[in-house]
């Protein structure tokens, strides 16, 4: 049953319409052409409504619609309004206001007190010193009234004054009540009957002269409440079908205003062979642009699965955006769009797209130029500020920093169109939740993306690269020999890949997983032989062999058990190539008979490296390798030794299939010369002296 399956597919594989499918020019055409219809059907769809001229003070020529939920600002705007006007005003009290009161008439006391204890002044003399030197302004009767008093009687009369204040201020007093409380004061000190008249005078002169307002309108508290009484007014929603005008009503304000949010106000004529060709040529042109740009800047990008991701992300984000722009145009999350792909695709295809979005949701939404232009701008921050993002911390920056850019544009469009300034606010409040939301969008479906289509961003390959992920931690606990060995081939790999201009983050990550395979078998491979002992001395070369190359299938297992991305387990799939394991081959050649031993299978299975990282991480194991069992490593030794690897993986044919140049491998040679010469750096040998003929030349 199962060869007859085989037969059959081998016939299908034979079909011409299957071969033809096959090609991966035909694939491409038929994405493009899924993608423009997709596209044509969404906004064909969006455009067809009929569309209508009318102005404020015109009659409406027949019932007018809502084409789908709408917010009636102004509505809702009056609601909040007459709530904001319901708040009573809040007050606070200035306790220090009190003190200083009390402050100010123990001054006074003190200094009644000081003149009345200068007997030697005549009474004029000291009532001209009170007068003088006392910031309480009170009549010569009364100052004289002060200074004839007992100091049983003083003390009795600043008594009831602080008794009075501890009455009348801390409930505080609004300006417009001091007259009410001075009243009080008079009428209070009235009736106390162990004071004359003159002192009680005496006593609610000095309250009522040294008495303020203490309590005041809290501006901010009020704020708030007015604030808060305004957001728990629900918006007042316009449902789809309900209608905005009644056929022969005069058009208003606030009619237009729904109209125009309805997508309605624009004179088009209904759905025609017009429309249609006109929206076929639309997108034509729009999905031509993008094709183009492609094809001659990102060629490669057409034959991989990132353009399946391209087409999704273009789809979803103005199918999202049409949904929110119901609620705001402002809130429609382009800027996700041009994260999402400048850090999956390419920076500057975001921008182009940004571009592609602006147009078509504007098109489709109605939205007026200031929308376009706002989106525009933030998608064009959204896409700039992710470029080279190696923490997710930094999408939620980037998400800010369009929040920012967002309120500037809304703000400068809305004054420079006369807007209201709440007007201005409101939307900006929108401004601000489409960065945050889009950050989040970002952060949030990125993983998605790289588990669906095994795209590896670099976010995801520094998560790789903390030591505290499972595998790693792993190979450093059980092969600490070999973790080690892969954090130098790390550094020597990134190194050189950023000096040949391939993906440095992808092959020193590369780098630190390309021998995992090795936790299968520790003990087995030469750096992690810690006793001294080699288990290969007592098994013959052809099982050694087979141990040694099986830690790349047992790599590639790892790689699957862990769920490391598809371009890691190809490196470590591909960072032996075909190597012929030239140590055992010779010890078998040396053991058994020569007729018996095949070059073949003493060597990888391969496959060769198909990219430069992986070529780049093959030589850079062999270097590190090499280098570390060299006995006193020079420069000229370690240049010679890197060269003479470099030319043998070369003349072996391992590097035939990745786009490494003559060029490039000199300059990752003087790049591994310039980190190993940091490692394996020469000492300096420093003569022998002898301390007593120095002293005895001094």
């Amino acid at each position: 049953m199962l060869s007859f399956n085989n037969k059959k597919m081998d016939k299908l594989k034979d079909n011409f319409i299957f071969r033809f499918l096959s090609k991966s020019l035909v694939k491409q055409l038929i994405l493009a052409v899924i993608f423009m219809g997709l596209l044509f059907g969404i906004v064909v769809t969006n455009v067809a409504p009929e569309k209508i001229s009318i102005g404020i003070g015109d009659l409406a020529p027949k019932d007018i619609r809502a084409t789908k939920d709408i917010v009636d600002e102004q509505a809702t705007q009056e609601l909040k309004n007459a709530a904001m006007d319901a708040v009573e005003p809040r007050h606070r009290v200035d306790p220090s206001i009190q003190v200083k009161m009390k402050n100010r008439i123990k001054v006074f006391f003190q200094l009644v007190r000081d003149v009345k204890a200068n007997e030697d002044e005549l009474i004029n003399r000291k009532i001209f010193i009170l007068e003088k030197d006392s910031d309480i302004s009170l009549s010569e009767d009364l100052l004289r009234v002060a200074i004839n008093m007992n100091e049983e009687t003083l003390t009795m009369l600043e008594s009831n004054i602080y008794d009075i204040i501890n009455q009348i201020m801390p409930n505080g007093i609004k300006a417009e009540e001091i007259d009410y409380e001075k009243k009080y004061v008079n009428e209070t000190f009235s009736r106390l009957n162990n004071l004359s008249d003159l002192e009680k005078d005496l006593g609610s002169s000095i309250i009522n002269n040294t008495i303020q307002p203490n309590r005041f309108l809290d501006y901010e508290v009020t704020q708030q409440m007015k604030d808060e009484a305004a957001a728990e007014i629900k918006p007042i929603i316009i449902e789809e079908n309900q209608i905005i005008v009644r056929e022969g009503d005069k058009i208003d304000s606030k009619a237009l205003s729904l109209i125009r949010k309805a997508g309605l106000l624009m004179e088009e004529d209904t759905i025609d062979y017009k429309l249609i060709i006109g929206t076929f040529l639309f997108v034509l042109i729009l999905v031509a642009i993008i094709v183009a740009y492609l094809y001659i800047f990102n060629r490669d990008i057409l034959s991989s699965s990132k353009v399946l991701i391209l087409t999704i992300i273009v789809l979803a984000t103005i199918l999202i955006s049409k949904t929110f722009n119901g609620i705001d145009g402002y809130l429609m999350p382009i800027s996700a769009a041009t994260m999402l792909i400048s850090i999956i695709i390419d920076a500057k295809l975001a921008i182009l797209i940004n571009f592609i979005l602006a147009i078509i949701i504007g098109v489709i939404t109605g939205n007026d130029i200031n929308t376009v232009l706002v989106m525009l701008i933030g998608g064009s921050v959204g896409a700039i500020g992710v470029i080279n993002t190696h923490q997710r911390y930094n999408i939620f920056l980037t998400g800010l920093i369009v929040s920012c850019s967002n309120v500037l544009a809304i703000f400068s469009f809305g004054l420079i169109g006369n807007l209201e300034i709440q007007l201005i606010l409101q939307e900006s409040v929108y401004g601000i939740l489409n960065g945050l939301f889009c950050a989040i969008l970002t952060v949030g479906s990125l993983p998605l993306w790289e588990s669906l289509f095994g795209i590896i961003t670099p976010l995801k390959l520094l998560e790789l690269s903390n030591p505290n992920q499972p595998l790693l931690k792993k190979l450093l606990l059980e092969a600490p020999g070999t973790y080690h060995h892969s954090i130098i081939v790390g550094n020597l790999s990134e190194a050189a890949a950023e000096a040949i201009k391939a993906n440095p983050l992808v092959a020193r990550v590369g780098a630190y997983y390309h021998d995992v395979g090795k936790l299968k078998r520790p003990y087995f491979f030469k750096e992690n032989q810690l006793s001294g002992d080699n288990p290969h001395d007592k098994i013959n070369p052809n099982l050694s062999t087979l141990i040694i190359t099986n830690h790349v299938k047992d790599g590639v297992g790892f790689a699957k058990k862990y769920k490391l991305p598809l371009t890691i387990k190809d490196i470590i799939e591909q960072h032996h190539g075909e190597t012929l394991v030239a140590y055992f081959y010779h010890k078998a050649i040396n053991e058994e008979d020569n007729d018996h031993i095949k070059e073949s299978n003493f060597r990888y299975e391969g496959p060769k490296p198909q990219s430069k990282e992986a070529a780049i991480i093959m030589i850079a194991d062999s270097v590190e390798a090499a280098v570390r069992s060299m006995k006193d490593p020079t420069k000229g030794k370690i240049d010679g030794l890197v060269r003479k690897i470099i030319k043998d993986k070369l003349n072996d044919g391992q590097l035939d299939e990745c786009d490494l140049t003559l060029r490039d491998l000199n300059t990752i040679a003087n790049s591994f010369l310039n980190i190993l010469m940091g490692i394996f750096h020469e000492r300096i040998e420093y003569p022998k002296l002898d301390l007593n003929e120095l002293k005895g030349a001094e």
